[in-house]
């Protein structure tokens, strides 16, 4: 979609004289692409809620029966997760609100709040288990029963396949921090299981607390990069995937391009791109054809959906000059 206002007015930056065409592209394929991919994440998410509040009810069932604080407790860290997932599709849920006069791009940040949100979650649980863990060190828990290993041994399988309802498409921000919320289950379970298992055979207690910070250890450097992206797409910053100075030498290539300025790229969600840019060109003719073409390519090959485009004619003062 184009459309184009033209209006004669002075740069204020150098003085000359410009005829400026306003121009927004954008790609109604690309709308589509982003729909069908939150219609992917919300299918996933949905069946990750399900299925662990469906665990978790067994969980508090089991706990209360047999008196087991630990199920009832892991059952709670679960519930804690399946609020970071229910974030999530609600973010995904409020994209596809339609954009208002004030929020003029809709609600697409808000993928962009729950990823942040998520990776904060995510710390906030590492440094819970980490607590837990160097707590144990001087007050070792009793072995787990077998009905408590055989509950974890299920959490493994049901946390881990959550886990590889997200191990795909890991640039978006939501899917890798639900992946890395579900591994992190996944892996705890697994030290249930494990530990118990090394304890009824050696009577080594530490072997419970230090796998536990062996873990947190290694979700936090992977939580790290999930925190230092999310931080940056809430603070505008260009995505990681996309080099500006090769977007500008790409501009500089095309047909009449005399300068390149002004040029502004920030995520729109944590799957959709916006560009801003001003473009001199020597020659007024054909711009709707040209600003086409720039939005083609740049989403063709970089990725950038939603690109806006101010032509500026330079040292032009009418048509007939050009």
């Amino acid at each position: 979609m184009v459309s184009t206002i033209k209006n004669q007015n002075v740069n204020p930056h150098d003085g000359h004289n410009y005829t400026h065409d306003h121009a927004h592209h954008e790609h109604n394929h690309g709308h589509s692409h982003a729909n069908e991919i939150n219609a992917n994440n919300s299918r996933g998410f949905g069946i990750g809620i399900i299925i662990n509040l469906a665990f978790i009810l067994i969980e508090i069932g089991y706990g209360i029966s047999s008196g087991s604080l630990s199920l009832i407790a892991d059952a709670g860290h679960n519930l804690s997760d399946v609020l970071g997932l229910a974030l999530s599709l609600a973010a995904f849920m409020a994209e596809k609100f339609k954009p208002t006069s004030r929020f003029t791009y809709g609600y697409r940040s808000s993928s962009i709040l729950a990823a942040l949100f998520n990776s904060l979650f995510l710390v906030i649980a590492c440094g819970a288990i980490g607590w837990e863990a160097i707590l144990r060190f001087s007050e070792p828990v009793d072995v787990p029963g077998g009905t408590i290993m055989i509950i974890a041994g299920i959490g493994i399988i049901i946390n881990f396949a959550t886990a590889l309802l997200f191990r795909d498409g890991h640039e978006e921000l939501n899917r890798h921090a639900a992946f890395l919320h579900m591994l992190l289950d996944a892996l705890v379970s697994a030290v249930v299981v494990l530990s118990g298992l090394v304890i009824k055979l050696t009577g080594w207690h530490w072997i419970d607390p230090t796998l536990s910070l062996a873990i947190v250890v290694v979700l936090l450097w992977s939580s790290w990069s999930l925190i230092r992206r999310s931080v940056a797409m809430a603070l505008n910053a260009v995505p990681p995937s996309i080099d500006v100075s090769a977007v500008v030498e790409r501009l500089d290539q095309l047909p009449d391009v005399v300068n390149v300025h002004h040029l502004h790229i920030w995520p729109v969600s944590t799957s959709e791109t916006a560009m801003t840019a001003h473009i001199v060109r020597s020659k007024i003719q054909n711009n709707d054809e040209f600003i086409g073409q720039v939005g083609d390519i740049m989403k063709k090959e970089f990725d950038i959906g939603h690109v806006t485009i101010q032509i500026e004619h330079n040292g032009c003062d009418n048509e007939d000059d050009c």
